[in-house]
């Protein structure tokens, strides 16, 4: 065995170019009868079950779990399993998505009958036009592809590579039709970055209570740091009798009256205080909060009702101990 470098960029280049070829030959064999499927599985009251075998069967695992992240109840049987008992997952309210390159898959072969009897959907995809999964099928997507990129022309390539984004297609097109947002993405992704972005709010993070540093106008200026010592924020609410917010003081404020001399024991928290701190509502988003911490280069948002009452803080260090940054 020889190994040649040139040759090996060669080989990968031209796989490429042959799986390319094979999705974007779907187009144009992309017509009424995808519609149909999505119609027919929009209106079903059931879920849709994929089954597949060897590497349509992987392809098909990956499929039902597309479709169920997006909105679509979908799972994944094993065609040689259904016929030893798993075909008691399929109700007649089910749509069935068998996939096969040939159509001609023995395990799936043995099963079609009997999913036909049961009054449920079936839709083949297939590369195979006459085949026996066609013939039973009520829906054919048609997957097939001129040649696969192995250079025997045997291994399953172009045509997982075409089966596969042909059930992203069908995906993504019931996901529109759905009105399926990032909320609802969000929802079926809770242990994930965007689910944490999505479903965390300020009123998860945020600190209240006796925990919320603040002081009144005229406090004592060695009164409001104790109160921003005690609470370990950096920062400090100012608020009137009736917890209006008034101002904020920070430690960024307090380096600076220390460069300017400025006499500390004589003077109050209305005196040093920055006026229209930033704010943020307890069921604002924790990730826009976040973004107003950095658009503004601070490191906590003062967390408002709407009558501007003080009900707590959030600061980035809860947000990053909740993974929204």
């Amino acid at each position: 065995m020889t190994f040649d470098p040139t040759q090996v960029l060669r080989r990968a280049q031209q796989t490429y170019d042959i799986e390319a070829a094979a999705v974007l030959g779907l187009k144009a064999r992309t017509g009424d009868s995808f519609v149909e499927a999505v119609r027919r599985v929009l209106a079903s009251q059931g879920r849709v079950v994929v089954t597949g075998m060897g590497k349509s069967g992987h392809v098909g695992r990956k499929i039902a779990a597309t479709l169920a992240s997006t909105g679509t109840p979908a799972l994944f049987v094993h065609p040689a399993e259904a016929s030893h008992g798993d075909l008691g997952m399929i109700t007649a309210a089910d749509v069935v998505l068998a996939i096969s390159n040939s159509g001609e898959s023995a395990e799936l072969d043995a099963i079609l009958p009997v999913v036909k009897r049961l009054g449920a959907l079936l839709i083949g995809m297939t590369g195979g036009a006459q085949s026996s999964l066609a013939r039973h099928a009520d829906i054919v997507l048609d997957s097939g592809v001129e040649k696969e990129a192995c250079p025997l022309n045997l291994a399953p390539t172009a045509s997982t590579t075409a089966q596969m984004a042909l059930g992203d297609a069908l995906a993504v097109a019931l996901l529109e039709a759905r009105g399926f947002g990032t909320e609802d993405f969000a929802r079926s992704h809770p242990g994930g970055a965007l689910g944490r972005k999505l479903l965390t709010h300020v009123s998860d993070v945020m600190r209240s209570g006796a925990a919320v540093p603040q002081v009144a106008p005229d406090t004592p200026f060695i009164e409001l740091m104790r109160e921003m010592s005690a609470k370990g924020l950096g920062a400090s609410a100012v608020v009137d009798e009736a917890g209006r917010v008034l101002g904020i003081f920070t430690d960024g404020d307090l380096r600076r009256l220390i460069e300017n001399g400025v006499d500390l024991l004589s003077i109050r928290a209305r005196d040093v205080m920055h006026p229209q701190p930033r704010r943020t509502r307890a069921d604002a988003l924790a990730v826009d909060a976040a973004d107003l911490m950095e658009q503004h280069r601070i490191t906590c948002v003062l967390v408002c009702d709407s009558d501007d009452r003080l009900v707590g803080v959030v600061h980035i260090g809860d947000l990053m101990r909740a993974k929204v940054i």
